[in-house]
């Protein structure tokens, strides 16, 4: 779960990561039924890989989301507007994901295999080099997990 300043979570049916002797964790397991979260063991020594994953869930999709005002910067849009605006497709894109998985909810000119679309992206985002890389980065993820159409051409124009 996050924790942010000034915000209370609901941690009804969240995970939680739980590590210790047989005592500990019992009493972890208590009090985490007494949250209404789900205890789960995790072993030391995959705790920093959970950890790593776990800052990608939140702290770094807030910095992706940073990243896309840039783009909305150069479309003419508020930081407000920008993320008013983008909250349904990211909503809509989340439920997805969690409900079909990352092959079936990935759209857009990468499974297409629009390589002219992702030029003209990559062109102006020249500007802004901070948003295309992270841009060059995640296309390189999906094509590299994700169906992509075309992936050996977009692949070369990524390297540019």
């Amino acid at each position: 779960m996050t924790f942010v300043d000034g915000k209370k979570p609901d941690l009804r049916e969240v995970p939680f990561a739980i590590e210790g002797d047989p005592a500990a964790t019992r009493l972890a397991r208590l009090i985490v039924q007494e949250l209404g979260g789900e205890a789960f063991i995790l072993s030391v020594r995959r705790k920093a890989a959970y950890h790593a994953w776990a800052t990608m869930t939140s702290p770094l999709l807030v910095a992706y989301l940073v990243s896309f005002e840039g783009a909305a910067r150069q479309a003419g849009l508020s930081p407000e507007a920008s993320r008013r605006m983008s909250a349904p497709i990211i909503h809509q894109t989340l439920a997805n994901y969690a409900k079909r998985g990352p092959a079936k909810s990935f759209s857009g000119p990468l499974i297409r295999g629009d390589v002219a679309t992702v030029a003209t992206h990559l062109e102006l985002l020249k500007k802004n080099p901070a948003t295309r890389n992270v841009y060059v980065s995640l296309a390189r993820v999906a094509l590299t997990h994700l169906p992509s159409a075309n992936k050996r051409e977009l692949r070369r124009l990524l390297k540019s």
